[in-house]
């Protein structure tokens, strides 16, 4: 994907993002014309406990460039009274595995490609320049910082201590003695700064957020390398964690790095695909990271502030992995899940600070099921599932029965075979907003998606027994599964709406509001309402009529109580609003799943014939909004988190969101 100089007007450059990332949760991230707008963006952002305790280690690199006695900066910076002006030298920026810049300054033409070392928290620079019949000074001044990625720099003073051997450079930030920080340039020569602090970076997207924007960062020295008259000369600097930086070779980066991904598109068998399905593919493999504490791999939920979590990881494999054929991954992310069921929950995520398991979710262990299901669709591995899974399903199923309180989930099976959960102050749904102690949307009772996840569930295994040869719990589970099935089509049907109550809390407290979640019932292996039903169609009508968009699902009908259609505000606003009528992308794939349902188990003619082109016009429809999306908005070649629910439905929250990929990749890969 090009941008051309006509493209990159300042504010279109501070809107557009561009995302690299390293296979261990660190990542690098800016806007397109290398202004940071986030607290988040930076050239090294790594986890010192991977994926795990990211740190803010390199803001940027601020370059110039002296031509005799005129000195050019090609950088832009954003403060609150002043943008600099860099971008007008600024000919083009390119993304297809790297970021490229591409600059002229008085007939100097500079190209600047950044890359990452894959498993290694390292950054590299690649600067290739043909200088004009005139001697110039080209000078790199970088820009350090050492903090938690969530938090801001707000001193005036860093603790910087520098050891410089030539032009290697040893740097330790307040006192940080095991983590020092390494710099190294392949040509020229360095000189140390002293207490030079750049003041008030000015982040406009956490203004926007609702928090302090200013940040300052240590500027710790300058690089200078001399250019000849016409002298074309290549530059590689590195930064990063490693010790042996100066051995680091960016060249060997950039082949390592194109050949890997080169693989990926290989083993999806993209030679066969358009141009866009091969940007998605890119885009999958960013949200794939390796835990070493598990030595296993696990996927990353989103960029630039989620972790890896079990919900999210689960929804997104099939689109993420089992589309691209990544199936020894997809095996690892599996036995990830399984690797900490505790009562029979899988963790929801791990503590960012240690590592430490979290159970605040009702539908993770449950979504494993499904997702066991769609690895068996694409691989047959029965004997995987047989070794390592299959005894950590039956743990699940036996937890849920009799009940779990971990973590104030309140998990219970009720007399009428139906999952209850929660409390009101729980937020173990993926509608998990919490703030300052408040669930936003308390879903406790009993919940649609959980019991059609149950259902689904009890029938999985209940194949599963019988493919294991265990007679005596092939009954067990399909009794369980009837009168759970029989249960909620009597309970769940709002005839005077014509869909489903999203929560049932007693039988004289339901919760009517129109909501996504009842597409679960439909979109499963095995749906809990019959796809050919009357009352499916009604299901579906409604959820097109109130719900559905280009982007995706709205998460409340408008009409109802405290529908929100635009996500903006502080932290408090817009956790309130993040699941009331925000619309998700991710929730695209539940109605695409409905209807190939709904197509797959009609036996009228002429109406599955029509459901077949309902569902073929859709997926063609989406195709283009996104192939358009990934180009034009957002960040470069990714997909966003969620989006505003009236025009134009500007996207917002994380800027690279997996199971937004995910549920794309599902539809058209």
């Amino acid at each position: 994907m090009k941008f051309t100089k006509e493209d990159i007007n300042l504010e279109n450059g501070l809107k557009r993002e561009w995302l690299i990332t390293n296979g261990m949760g660190g990542f690098a991230s800016s806007t397109i014309i290398g202004a940071n707008t986030r607290r988040y963006h930076g050239l090294l952002i790594a986890p010192l406990m991977p994926p795990a305790q990211r740190y803010l280690i390199l803001s940027k690199v601020d370059e110039s460039i002296q031509i005799e006695n005129e000195k050019y900066d090609l950088y832009t910076n954003v403060g609150e009274n002043y943008i600099s002006q860099g971008y007008k030298f600024q000919e083009s920026f390119e993304k297809d595995i790297f970021p490229t810049f591409k600059y002229n300054v008085a007939g100097v033409n500079i190209e600047k490609t950044i890359c990452m070392e894959y498993g290694k928290e390292v950054v590299g620079i690649c600067y290739k320049i043909k200088n004009i019949n005139k001697h110039s000074l080209f000078t790199l001044a970088p820009i350090v910082n050492f903090r938690d990625f969530h938090s801001m720099s707000t001193k005036y003073e860093f603790n910087i201590k520098q050891q410089i051997n030539n032009t290697k450079v040893k740097i330790i930030v307040d006192e940080n003695q095991e983590k020092p920080i390494y710099m190294y340039v392949s040509d020229g020569k360095y000189t140390e700064y002293k207490n030079n602090i750049f003041k008030d970076m000015f982040y406009i997207e956490e203004q926007k957020r609702g928090f302090y924007p200013k940040e300052n960062h240590s500027v710790v020295g300058v690089y200078e390398i001399n250019l000849q008259p016409n002298e074309e000369k290549t530059i590689f600097f590195t930064c990063g964690l490693e010790s042996n930086i100066e051995n680091i070779n960016v060249d060997n980066m950039l082949k390592n790095e194109k050949n890997r991904i080169k693989k990926i598109i290989q083993n999806a068998e993209a030679s066969t695909k358009t141009e866009f399905e091969t940007e998605l593919i890119k885009a999958t493999d960013q949200f794939v990271v390796y835990r070493p504490a598990f030595e296993l791999h696990t996927l990353i939920a989103g960029y630039p502030w989620f972790l890896d979590w079990g919900r999210d990881s689960l929804l997104s494999l099939e689109g993420l992995l089992l589309k691209t054929k990544r199936y020894d991954i997809a095996k690892e992310v599996l036995l990830t899940m399984a690797k900490n069921i505790k009562c029979g929950l899988v963790p929801n995520g791990y503590s960012e600070k240690d590592n430490k398991p979290l159970y605040n979710s009702v539908d993770a262990s449950l979504l494993l099921f499904e997702q066991i299901q769609k690895y068996l669709n694409y691989t047959g591995d029965y004997e995987f599932v047989k070794e390592y899974i299959y005894d950590k399903l039956k743990e699940i199923i036996e937890n849920y029965k009799n009940g779990i309180d971990l973590d104030d989930n309140n998990i219970k099976l009720d007399k009428d075979f139906l999952i209850s959960s929660g409390t009101a102050n729980t937020q173990n749904t993926w509608m998990d907003a919490k703030t300052y102690g408040i669930a936003a949307t308390p879903r406790n009772g009993k919940v649609v998606e959980i019991n059609s996840l149950w259902y689904n569930g009890l029938m999985i295994m209940a194949d599963l027994a019988e493919k294991f040869e265990e007679q005596h719990n092939i009954k067990k589970y399909k009794e369980l599964a009837r009168k759970c099935k029989k249960s909620f089509n009597a309970k769940f049907y709002n005839s005077k709406r014509k869909c489903l109550y999203d929560v049932i809390t007693d039988e004289k407290n339901k919760d009517g509001k129109i909501r996504p979640n009842q597409l679960f019932a439909l979109s499963l292996t095995y749906p809990i309402v019959e796809p050919n039903s009357i009352e499916a169609n009604n299901i579906i009508n409604v959820v097109e009529k109130k719900l559905l968009n280009n982007y995706g699902l709205k998460t409340l009908a408008k009409g109802e109580p405290n529908y929100v259609d635009i996500y903006e505000g502080d932290a408090f606003k817009r956790d309130m609003s993040y699941h009331q009528g925000i619309t998700w992308t991710w929730l695209l794939e539940l109605y695409y799943e409905a209807l190939k349902n709904m197509v797959k188990f009609e036996k009228r003619k002429t109406y599955k014939t029509k459901l077949e082109t309902k569902l073929k016009d859709f997926v063609e429809k989406e195709k283009q909004v996104f192939e358009k999306e990934i180009n034009q908005r957002g960040c470069v070649g990714n997909i966003a988190e969620i989006y505003d629910s009236t025009k134009p439905y500007e996207p917002k929250g994380a800027i690279a969101q997996a199971w937004s990929v995910g549920a794309i990749c599902t539809m058209i890969l």
